[in-house]
């Protein structure tokens, strides 16, 4: 079993390393990987989908129709439907957005990229995320796999997180250093 930096410590990791043995050897990695891309967009926008992971009144049973129906209107591959039910019957659908982020770094790893999260007040474009690419590729010195966020709280600016290490271009964080340097 492949494990990552004590991905397979945590109960979603362990589910998570579960699903990437099983889309390893079917030859899946990349499909799944679209599927869960789409789960992590879904539990991102709509309230509906994250209050159903989240909710602890829902049966094994009416979770496991539910979560079904929902793979089947999006079009999920066979085996992340499987895992969907597998969730849904164990009770642990609300592990599902952790159980995605060690998928993403598993796979990641297995390509040998490192995973950069990026937060933005404002989308990336297809080139400027391609320019970031280059930039952290040569900053890290691999392959690097943007997770992109947007927050307009920030105001402007980047926030890249690797690993344990953090870059905060922010204009929040700019205009918060001015104010405590002008308070004296």
């Amino acid at each position: 079993m492949e494990t990552s930096g004590g991905i397979q410590a945590s109960l979603s990791g362990r589910y998570a390393v579960a699903l990437f043995d099983l889309a390893r050897d079917g030859g899946s990695l990349d499909t799944v990987a679209g599927s869960l891309a789409g789960l992590k967009a879904a539990t991102q926008q709509s309230a509906d989908f994250k209050g159903l992971i989240n909710s602890p009144v829902l049966s094994r049973d009416v979770a496991s129709r539910t979560i079904a129906t929902v793979a089947a209107t999006m079009g999920l591959d066979p085996l992340t439907t499987r895992f969907l039910g597998v969730l849904a019957q164990n009770r642990r659908l609300s592990q599902l957005p952790a159980v995605i982020r060690a998928y993403e770094t598993l796979l990641s790893n297995h390509k040998g990229e490192t995973r950069a999260e990026v937060t933005s007040a404002h989308p990336l474009t297809d080139d400027q995320r391609a320019a970031l690419q280059q930039s952290l590729r040569a900053h890290v010195g691999r392959e690097v796999a943007v997770d992109a966020k947007v927050d307009p709280a920030i105001l402007g600016g980047l926030v890249v997180k690797i690993g344990s290490q953090m870059i905060d271009s922010s204009i929040r964080t700019r205009l918060n250093s001015l104010a405590h340097a002008m308070k004296g």
